[in-house]
């Protein structure tokens, strides 16, 4: 599966037998992005589709810490996402488990990697899942749409913070 998103967008890619790699470049500094990855001030400005909002945004960063985010969308739906953190080396890598609370089928592990270059920084996030059943299940769920919006609320977040 490739988006058909282009540019500076979101491209989502299945990998192997149970990973996604979602790649995104965005116009600022590493330091600046993982700062909007890792802050519950900047995370409730951008993080979620449209029409979802981050409600409870906890976030111990360090090896070990854990963290939990609750979203809130429409007709009072809510997600809420959970793990631990495995490794933070800011500004270039995140390491952590993700689980759904709805989920009876374990957890992911995702790895941030963000690599810049002349103000320039690519993002990409592998999710591997326990299973390609599982993987495949989310490739046909809407995430690639609210990633894909979600994202785009964090590149106009970053343009506003590098522009001051």
């Amino acid at each position: 599966m490739t988006s058909p998103h282009t540019g500076l967008g979101l491209r989502v890619v299945a990998s192997g037998t149970t990973d996604l790699v979602l790649t995104r470049t965005f116009a600022a500094p590493a330091p600046l992005v993982f700062a909007a990855l890792t802050q519950p001030e900047l995370l409730r400005r951008w993080h979620g589709a449209r029409g979802w909002r981050l409600t409870v945004c906890e976030v111990d960063l360090r090896s070990g810490g854990a963290w939990r985010f609750v979203s809130t969308g429409p007709a009072g739906a809510e997600m809420e996402l959970h793990g631990l953190f495995r490794e933070v080396v800011p500004p270039v890598r995140l390491m952590q488990t993700e689980i759904h609370r709805d989920w009876a089928d374990g957890e992911a592990l995702v790895t941030t990697v963000l690599d810049e270059t002349d103000g320039q920084t690519t993002m990409t996030v592998t999710a591997q899942y326990s299973s390609s059943e599982i993987r495949d299940a989310v490739v046909r769920s809407p995430m690639e749409r609210g990633a894909g919006e979600g994202y785009d609320r964090l590149a106009a977040l970053l343009l506003e913070r590098h522009q001051r």
